[in-house]
Formats: C-alpha cells, sequence, structure tokens
C-alpha cells in the first residue's frame, strides 16, 4: 500500500490535498498541530483511507520519528506535500528575533526535516515525488511580508537543488507558487495586504485551495513523471 504524506493537512489546501489524493486513490497519511477535531473529520469522510498524526514542526525530531511510524504501521510513503506553515505580518524593522526564528523554523526547516524523513527510504526504493508549497510572495515583494517571504523563497532554492541531488535515483521534488487563496491562515491577513495579493488577478474567480490540491495532487503522481525541479505558479493569472 502506497502512502502520500501530506504535512499540514487538516484544513485549507492540506485538507483539500488530502482530498484530492483520496480521489487519486492514494492512501493518505496527515499531520495536524493542534486541531484534533477538525483532524478526526478528515478521517471520518475518508472511509478509512486517511490517518492523521499529531505534529510540531517546532519539534525538530519530530518528522523523522513520524515518518518511521508511517511506513511500520500503514505502509511506504511515496509522496510527500510540504504544505503546512505559518504566516506572520510586520515590517522587518519592527520584527523581533523570536518571530522571524519561528517562520523561518516552521516554513523553511520545517520543510528540510520533513524531506530528510523520507528521502531514505524513497532512496531506497529509487521512487517517490515530493512537493512544497511556497507563496507568491517568495516572487513578488509585499510590504510586510518579508519574513514569510523569504521562508517561502528558501523552499524554491531547495526544491531546484533537491532535484538534482536526487532525480537519478528516481525523486521528483518540484513546488507550487499559490497566490492568494482564501483560508483559515489568510483570514488574518490585513484587508491592505489581501487587496495587494489580489489587485492584479485576471480571473475573478481568484484561486481556491482546491484549485492548488488539484495541482500538486498531479505533480505527486505518476501523471507528472517527466516533471522536476520545477515552481509552478498558480495565482490567477496575477503575476502575468
Amino acid at each position: 500500500m502506497s502512502v502520500a504524506l501530506v504535512i499540514g493537512g487538516s484544513r485549507g489546501i492540506g485538507r483539500a490535498a488530502v482530498e484530492a489524493l483520496l480521489a487519486d486513490m492514494w492512501t493518505v497519511a496527515f499531520t495536524y498541530r493542534s486541531d484534533e477535531r477538525a483532524a478526526r473529520a478528515v478521517e471520518r469522510a475518508s472511509a478509512g483511507r486517511a490517518y492523521g498524526f499529531p505534529l510540531d514542526l517546532r519539534d525538530h525530531d519530530q518528522p523523522g520519528h513520524l515518518v518511521a511510524e508511517i511506513e511500520r504501521s500503514i505502509g511506504p510513503v511515496e509522496a510527500l506535500l510540504n504544505n503546512a506553515g505559518v504566516e506572520y505580518t510586520s515590517l522587518l524593522a519592527m520584527t523581533p528575533d523570536p518571530d522571524w526564528d519561528r517562520v523561518m523554523d516552521v516554513n523553511a526547516s520545517g520543510v528540510f526535516r520533513c524531506c530528510r524523513a523520507v528521502l531514505p527510504q524513497m532512496l531506497h526504493r529509487r521512487r517517490g515525488s515530493i512537493v512544497s508549497v511556497s507563496s507568491l510572495s517568495a516572487l513578488f515583494g509585499v510590504a510586510g511580508q518579508t519574513a514569510y517571504a523569504a521562508s517561502k523563497a528558501a523552499v524554491l532554492g531547495m526544491t531546484r537543488a533537491l532535484a538534482r541531488e536526487v532525480g537519478k535515483r528516481g525523486i521528483r521534488v518540484n513546488a507550487v507558487v499559490p497566490g492568494f487563496v482564501p483560508t483559515d491562515m489568510t483570514d488574518s491577513l490585513p484587508g491592505e495586504v489581501v487587496r495587494a495579493l489580489r489587485s492584479r488577478e485576471c480571473l475573478a474567480r481568484g484561486t481556491s485551495a482546491a484549485d492548488v490540491a488539484n495541482l500538486a495532487a498531479f505533480l505527486l503522481s505518476d501523471r507528472s513523471a517527466a516533471i522536476t525541479g520545477q515552481a509552478f505558479v498558480i495565482d490567477s493569472g496575477a503575476s502575468v
């Protein structure tokens, strides 16, 4: 039984990704940080094919223990979606070190540790796909998003370098770069930030969590077997 692991799968883009992967006939393991009620709801809706696990990415040892537990109890992890993240809005001059460190530790170092956790067995099996969720903030400057943008830009650099490292062993590594997506996390953004993020969209419908999830599911599947080292923007044309 091949398993897709979704880091941060109880709500928003992550929950939509769990649903998209289930539709693609994966068995899905997903993580949540604190909302166990939402995680159990995802499990109940999956007809026994999705399994939730608590994970705090600030605990540096947890990703390795988590992957070992999933491989032992469910099956080999052949797909990884790095979706969990924290949003932080502050002018750089007003950003204290602990807040900067927290954003980088979760959004960038968390991706590093989750990739490191799945890679030994993927390399051994010579098969696997990794997709990480970045952000349009990594490509275009948004005032007040410096820490968040820096962390998401790190994900893009990591994606390209890792694709070079592991491609010869049959492992693909890509990123999706969403523009503004309405989720619980973006609910806290100030109105002026949301307007800035959406001001250049070509499509009035905007971009939904399901749109991003479907792209990620495609990149994790064998339908994208010749694609690696790429960052795919999905932003309703905002970056055109």
